[in-house]
């Protein structure tokens, strides 16, 4: 079945159009980027808690922990390196934007709010 939609309420206009090709000045400015803290402190915690679980697990493999927890050696280690890696990742970028690599910038980095 088909819907009658009313565009009336939409406005329209016309646009003018330029005979030169000439360029702004506001479009080659540069804003400075905010900073996201947020996110920059998300990916430090999923570091360090890489790094936490990745020891724990390397300290499970050699005996200095109790043998008795040896079962649980992979999941360890797999949720080691899925925490490790994207917190790395975000704090290199993080980083490298700080001292203006070129390449590199905040807005990179996803935001939460």
């Amino acid at each position: 079945m088909k819907e009658n939609r009313s565009f009336s309420s939409v406005k329209y206009r016309k646009l003018h159009k330029k005979t030169d090709d000439s360029y702004i000045d506001e479009q080659f400015s540069h804003e400075t980027p905010k900073i996201p803290w947020k996110a920059i402190c998300l990916a430090a915690m999923l570091f360090l808690g890489g790094i936490f679980l990745l020891i724990t697990g390397i300290l499970i493999v050699t005996g200095h922990l109790d043998t008795k927890y040896g079962d649980r050696t992979w999941p360890i280690f797999i949720l080691g390196v899925l925490t490790f890696l994207p917190g790395a990742y975000h704090i290199r970028i993080a980083y490298y934007a700080y001292r203006g690599y070129h390449g590199f910038s905040f807005d990179e980095i996803p935001e939460f709010e």
